[in-house]
């Protein structure tokens, strides 16, 4: 797959986004000084951003693992792929089940620039990329590509990772992520993971004082009653909806003792009945 119809004009490179800075503080380089600079002033009021994007990425992991190795799943869909970043949920699932397929959605140009790492698909198994909107869910899920990947009567991992606190609430979140999960099979899981003002309240007032006033990308977070409507109808995975680093923790992953505030965000692994 190649970028087509993709130019630089796409990419606003004069204000922070939301998916060049969180690259950012994973390390990555695919991000430019106006990302920089509203990544740091986010550094400087939450100091531990930089931990809750890793700690966010190590769930994603071991959530996928436990989807192939106890679930038995070998499908998913990834809605708001962000940049590719190394190991990429194909690698981590087909690491585990060479034949599964994973289907990402993303609607940034600059995620459509990298995509091609996205598709480096096992032989056994597919990858493919959709250049669509998550506020859009029947754009996805009446895709061509989406169709020629994924079995939609057989069980469907479906992952919302960091992505539904960049959604406010007059674009209806609820009503998005409910669509998405009727189209999916009796067996079908979500996973999802979303900023929290709960466990450090001060931070997040700050945050959403900076926030207006333009200097970083703008985010609505959510409690966790708020966070725990997205799974209404499904069956929660033990442990249920926790901070990240406390959902079925491994002896050797990273960040391990990092402390609730740090995170300032809830994860969960539900099945649809």
């Amino acid at each position: 797959m190649t970028a087509q119809g993709f130019s630089a004009d796409d990419i606003d490179t004069s204000r922070p986004h939301s998916a060049r800075m969180y690259d950012y503080f994973l390390g990555g380089k695919t991000n430019y000084p106006a990302d920089i600079q509203g990544a740091e002033a986010v550094i400087g009021i939450w100091p531990g951003v930089r931990t809750g994007a890793q700690v966010n990425r190590a769930f994603m992991h071991r959530a996928a693992r436990w989807l192939v190795r106890e679930a038995g799943i070998r499908q998913f869909l990834d809605i708001g792929t962000g940049i590719p970043t190394e190991p990429n949920l194909h690698q981590v699932v087909q690491g585990v089940a060479p034949e599964a397929r994973v289907v990402y959605a993303d609607n940034d140009p600059i995620v459509l620039r990298y995509a091609q790492a996205l598709l480096r698909s096992t032989p056994e198994g597919r990858t493919a990329y959709l250049h669509a909107d998550a506020t859009d869910p029947d754009s996805i899920l009446a895709h061509p590509e989406l169709l020629e990947t994924l079995d939609m009567s057989r069980p469907v991992a479906l992952s919302l990772n960091a992505l539904l606190h960049y959604i406010n609430d007059a674009k209806k979140p609820y009503e998005l992520v409910a669509r998405l999960v009727d189209a999916l099979p009796s067996g079908s899981y979500l996973t999802l993971s979303h900023c929290t003002p709960d466990l450090d309240p001060e931070t997040w007032d700050r945050l959403h004082q900076m926030s207006m006033s333009g200097s970083a990308a703008s985010a609505q977070d959510r409690t966790r009653e708020q966070i725990l409507r997205f799974f209404d109808g499904l069956e929660f995975v033990e442990p249920g909806l926790v901070v990240p680093h406390r959902w079925k923790p491994e002896p050797d992953q990273p960040y391990a003792d990092v402390t609730d505030a740090e995170v300032s965000m809830f994860a969960g692994v539900a099945r649809k009945p």
